[in-house]
């Protein structure tokens, strides 16, 4: 009972995550150490589940996808989505700062934790964690595209920005906005335009498989390499969580709602340390790898958890 509660609090923890700019149930999955487990049961969808669901033996087909830990890793992050994602939205509303600062902190030390799931550190290693690294800060400053509303782009889309939600500190919605195609999609949603939907969804349908498939293949035969490179991804996702930056920002249009304001860039600064808001902000970093520090704790006694 207690290793279920422990899979429902990470759930709690990647729903908060999905909030937060530049963080995702990915880099939260990757921390708490889930991910490979996550990405083998998201595979386990597969052909074979479903012929087992269509024979009845539906016992066999929920082992298969290792159901109860899906369900209740699932569980957490919907109970999070309508109950703690709304906090986190408040306080991204109204102390912003002081809201990346914890973040900050927490995925900061995460990388040491993260870090350490490589057995060998080798060059060929090394040279993983900076390319990730050096991707992910690419991706932060990159100028958005324009919106391309072709059935096919919309697909592509679909099937990046869902691989980029799987993958630790890159952001899905983000990632649409660099492709240009935010608002058409946002918009879409609002206004069931299925003719950018269904072509979004089977994007993503099609993305998280394919992709869930691929990550298991490659950790399984380059676990460090990958490791590696998914640890850059969490370094480069640092320049996101900063704190102290200003937004460049942009208004969207949406068929019959009002305009919506989404962020296209950042522009960085460096905090005056004579302001007593930096000192609280740099007190709440310490908080946020306090925590994880905490949580890392109490999680190597269930290893067999993830």
């Amino acid at each position: 009972m207690n290793l279920q509660i422990a899979v429902f609090l990470k759930g709690l923890a990647m729903g908060a995550a999905n909030v937060i700019p530049g963080v995702s149930g990915g880099t939260i999955a990757l921390i708490t150490g889930i991910y490979e487990r996550l990405i083998n049961a998201i595979k386990r969808c597969d052909i074979t589940a479903a012929k087992y669901v269509l024979s009845g033996q539906f016992k066999r087909a929920w082992e298969h996808i290792d159901g109860l830990w899906l369900a209740t890793l699932l569980s957490g992050l919907a109970v999070s989505i309508v109950s703690l994602a709304r906090l986190f939205e408040y306080l991204l509303e109204d102390y912003e700062r002081y809201t990346m600062a914890f973040f900050f902190g927490l995925i900061l030390i995460s990388i040491v934790y993260v870090a350490r799931g490589v057995k060998n550190w080798t060059s060929s290693t090394y040279a993983a964690l900076l390319i990730g690294t050096a991707l992910a800060v690419a991706i932060a400053t990159l100028a958005p595209a324009s919106e391309n509303d072709s059935a096919l782009y919309v697909f592509v889309c679909g099937v990046v920005a869902i691989s980029s939600m799987v993958l630790p500190g890159l952001s899905g919605s983000f990632v649409l906005i660099l492709m240009g195609n935010y608002a058409l999609v946002l918009g879409a949603v609002s206004t069931f335009n299925f003719g950018i939907i269904i072509p979004m969804a089977l994007g993503c349908g099609f993305g998280l498989i394919a992709f869930s498939h691929f990550l298991s293949w490659v950790f399984k035969r380059y676990a460090d390499h990958t490791l590696a490179l998914m640890t850059g991804f969490v370094v480069g996702s640092l320049v996101v969580i900063w704190p102290w930056k200003t937004a460049v920002t942009d208004m969207v249009t949406r068929e019959g709602k009002p305009p919506r304001e989404i962020i296209t860039s950042y522009e960085w600064f460096l905090p005056g340390l004579q302001n007593t808001s930096t000192w609280i902000a740099i007190g709440l970093m310490i908080a946020g790898a306090v925590c994880i520090a905490l949580m890392e704790k109490f999680a190597s006694g269930g290893a067999e958890n993830r």
